[in-house]
């Protein structure tokens, strides 16, 4: 019976090295933005407003925790997640903590608060509407495109989007994209899509949680 105390306690003494590794607000905002695709230390400071050094000691704790692994590219070193089923795993901790803490919907409502006029549209919706008559839209920068975007998405990341109004088509509906539920650039560029003529939207999903949603579906 001491032996299978010990066994327990061990397992459970591995598990929370991945509890305590996630408990730092700093490191879970680390593996969001790696989740969108890898990026060096650099990008990774001036996303988050940490220094070089900071960004660096928080990636090493996630680093001995397996969560993220990396590579040298010339002088920089470019870190990712580790594995697809991390990126699941904060998808989970999202919708579980929305769930549970209104503050996190009270939070996530003051972010879009200032743009009221930018109209969700729900995946479902968006499932229904004319094929060949919707424009998708990837916002955000093109290294995250280029690392996965949804099915037929163009990039058009948000810096560039009012120079590049005029190449987009005035006869179909623009659905647009950027990181996920948290991220207000999808609302931010509907509202310049809408000063300008267009018909548009946005879903709060990324391509993770759209990944996510069709996988449910065919099952």
């Amino acid at each position: 019976m001491d032996e299978v105390r010990k066994w327990k306690d061990n397992l459970y003494l591995e598990f929370a090295r991945i509890g305590k590794c996630l408990s730092s607000p700093k490191r879970l905002e680390l593996i969001d933005l790696l989740a969108q695709g890898p990026k060096s230390v650099e990008q990774l400071s001036k996303l988050t407003g940490m220094s070089v050094a900071n960004v660096s000691q928080h990636l090493q704790t996630l680093h001995d925790s397996k969560l993220v692994r990396f590579h040298k590219k010339g002088n920089y070193v470019i870190y990712e997640v580790a594995e697809l089923s991390i990126v699941d795993f904060m998808i989970s901790l999202h919708r579980l903590g929305e769930k549970r803490l209104t503050s996190i919907q009270q939070l996530k409502a003051e972010i879009f608060q200032d743009h009221a006029n930018s109209t969700l549209l729900a995946l479902d919706e968006l499932e229904k509407m004319e094929e060949g008559k919707v424009l998708l839209l990837d916002i955000r920068p093109e290294d995250e495109y280029q690392s996965g975007h949804i099915p037929g998405a163009i990039s058009v990341p948000i810096d560039d989007l009012k120079t590049k109004l005029t190449t987009l088509p005035t006869d179909k509906e623009i659905v647009v994209y950027c990181r996920g539920p948290y991220c207000n650039m999808s609302a931010q560029a509907v509202e310049i899509l809408q000063e300008n003529g267009f018909h548009a939207y946005r879903i709060e999903e990324g391509v993770h949680e759209w990944k996510r949603h069709f996988e449910q579906l065919s099952h």
